[in-house]
């Protein structure tokens, strides 16, 4: 590639800040972004991407280092999965597919297919954590400040991280979706935070191991890497600064919605097709996961808002098929959900103090 190249300088920097501002969709993002608007080869891109996610990664992870919300006693384990399988990976799938033409387009079909696996994983994440709070809920519980004992599983632990470092290895996805999904899973006593943490730490290794193992066997681009680096590694830095004021519970479902479509375009789904299937899921989808969401919250909560749980619920819920669900959910995730998580917070904070709070309205963190 000749010159500065803006464009992917633009793309780098809307997906570093992204990936500051939440911790999540950076290879997610940024591989399918070069391999359907800018035409980049399938491995250049993940090579770009993995070596961009080398200065990314150690800010996010720096950060939760800071705040003592890194588990490492399953970091350790995880990187012994992780980066030799990462490592191996690479050279592995280049073994297998010797003509570059057969390569590109089994790990465009590769990448296509851990998009649409990343994209479930977060939908998974979303309903595993409201099914979490809400038995929290009814057990009236204070939520855990985290840093307690956990009895450490090694043998799935390193299988996740061999997971984690396959995925990873072969289109740059997956550390911030699949594994933290496993690791809930495996050790649902963890914290949100926790696991963001861990999975942040343990990446760092992991992406490295990934990297060089492509530069070796010759996939870099310096020019598409420079210009990543150039506009992803500020802007991450200062996505992470502002990243309190982020809205999690909007930023989420549209990132499930870009990996979806993504998937498909690189699965090779006609247009048509396309356009009707995420048309109807960004209509439907949308406002069937709010009126869930929403339903996770007890009536207590709501009250302390002042806002109708049941006419939110319905609204979303039987609104969903008319696209009156869709308008109504964009509201409740962007308005409604960030008081409901501060009320929360509110009430958790009271319960772990001995004050007086509404009752059944504790939520773990």
């Amino acid at each position: 590639m000749g010159g500065i190249d803006w464009h992917i300088i633009l793309a780098g920097a809307i997906v570093g800040f992204t990936v500051g501002l939440t911790g999540m969709g950076g290879g997610a993002l940024m591989t399918p972004i070069l391999v359907i608007f800018f035409k980049t080869t399938p491995s250049s891109a993940v090579t770009s991407d993995l070596i961009a996610a080398m200065f990314m990664k150690p800010v996010g992870g720096g950060v939760h280092i800071r705040r003592r919300t890194v588990r490492w006693e399953l970091v350790r384990w995880l990187c012994l999965g992780s980066v030799p399988a990462a490592f191996a990976a690479v050279f592995a799938f280049h073994f297998a597919f010797h003509d570059s033409s057969s390569l590109e387009d089994q790990t465009k079909v590769f990448l296509g297919w851990t998009l649409s696996l990343a994209a479930a994983a977060m939908v998974f994440k979303a309903w595993l954590q409201g099914r979490r709070a809400a038995a929290a809920r009814a057990r009236a519980e204070v939520p855990s400040k985290g840093g307690g004992h956990i009895d450490v599983k090694i043998v799935p632990t390193i299988l996740i991280g061999v997971l984690g470092g396959v995925l990873v290895g072969l289109t740059s996805v997956g550390s911030g979706s699949i594994i933290i999904v496993c690791l809930m899973l495996i050790y649902p006593e963890l914290r949100g935070a926790e696991l963001v943490g861990t999975d942040l730490v343990q990446a760092v290794p992991l992406v490295f191991s990934a990297a060089i193992a492509h530069v070796l066997v010759g996939n870099l681009d310096w020019g598409l890497t420079g210009a990543l680096l150039f506009g992803s590694v500020p802007a991450c830095y200062l996505g992470a600064r502002v990243s309190v004021r982020a809205k999690d519970g909007v930023i989420r479902p549209i990132l499930v919605f870009v990996l979806l479509a993504s998937a498909m375009k690189l699965l090779n789904v006609s247009t048509n097709l396309l356009g009707v299937g995420m048309l109807a899921f960004a209509l439907v989808g949308l406002a069937v996961w709010g009126a869930v969401d929403a339903a996770a919250h007890p009536e207590p909560l709501w009250r302390t808002i002042t806002k109708p749980r049941g006419y939110w619920i319905a609204l979303m819920g039987f609104g969903a098929p008319f696209g009156v669900g869709f308008v109504a959910a964009i509201g409740y995730f962007w308005k409604v959900r960030p008081r409901l998580n501060e009320a929360t917070e509110a009430a958790a904070e009271a319960a772990a103090t001995g004050a007086t709070a509404p009752p059944d309205v504790v939520v773990t963190a």
